[in-house]
This record gives C-alpha cells, structure tokens and sequence, in this order.
C-alpha cells in the first residue's frame, strides 16, 4: 500500500496511486468510537455546465499538502476534543471516474462529533490545501475552474 496507516491515531496523506478507501473506514474504527463517518469524494462524469467529463487530474503543491493537513487535523481535534482517528487523504495526477479523489474519515464516541467533524475536515481542506483540479469534458478543457483562494485554517 502506498499510503500504509500510521501507528498514531491521525493518517495524513498524498499519493498518485488510487486511495485506500476501505483500509480508512476500517483503520477509523476503536473500541471507545461508536460513530465513523467516511467522505469519499469520487471523480464524477459531469461539471457545472461541463457534460461528459472523460479525465480528471489533480496536480499539488506537494511540499504544502500534509502540513497543512495536519493543521485541518489539529482544529478538529481542539474543535472535536473526543475524535478517537483522523483520516485526510488525497490523489494527485489522473483520477478515472468513478474513483476517489479525497478521503476524509473520522471516529468519535458518538455521532455529531463525527459527522461534523467530517464535514469540518473536506471543507477546510478544499479551502485550505494548494490541490488543483483539470478537467477535460466534451467541449473542453480547464485547469481549476472552481479555484478559490488558499487561506490558512485559522481563518475559517
């Protein structure tokens, strides 16, 4: 595995090589954490006013990626202090539809921790870490049309 899970509770990570969606869900899980809630964000066929997307592709800041990672891992531990694992796991290069791009996984005792802090970790990382999206549809083709601003997570 290219991504293989760490001995600590949070497993950050960058890879070209497709993402271990199931090994997350299952590295997520502890005896104390009754609630595991998994975001995969897959490659789709379709954009905003982009039908039949054929190719996606990522491309990174790679030296920037897991530090800021881990800082989107920090907040949701001061934010969530009972998290039990944090997962946060991109692609970079082609991605084929249908495959995942992102995995954000997170463990907690119970149920709004989880869901809220899952949903806190794919937001602040699509606003926070320098990861480009291209695409190739139809008509077209475009480096990040949706690009936004790269902000630090103290600023959300």
């Amino acid at each position: 595995m290219d991504l293989p899970p760490p001995a600590g509770n949070t497993w950050l990570g960058l890879t070209q090589q497709p993402l271990p969606v199931d090994a997350a869900s299952a590295w997520v899980v502890l005896p104390g954490c009754g609630a595991i809630v998994v975001f995969s964000g897959t490659a789709r066929d379709h954009s905003d006013g982009r039908p039949d997307v054929s190719v996606l592709a990522y491309e990174a800041y790679e030296e920037q990626v897991v530090p800021r990672l881990g800082a989107i891992a920090d907040q949701m531990r001061i934010r969530w202090p009972d998290l039990g694992r944090v997962a946060l796991l991109h692609r970079t290069g082609p991605v084929e539809i249908g495959e995942s791009s992102v995995v954000v996984a997170v463990s907690s005792p119970h149920r709004p921790a989880a869901f809220d802090a899952a949903r806190f970790g794919i937001d602040m990382l699509k606003a926070t870490v320098p990861i480009w999206k291209a695409e190739t549809w139809r008509d077209g083709s475009s480096w990040g049309l949706e690009a936004q601003h790269i902000s630090e997570v103290g600023q959300h």
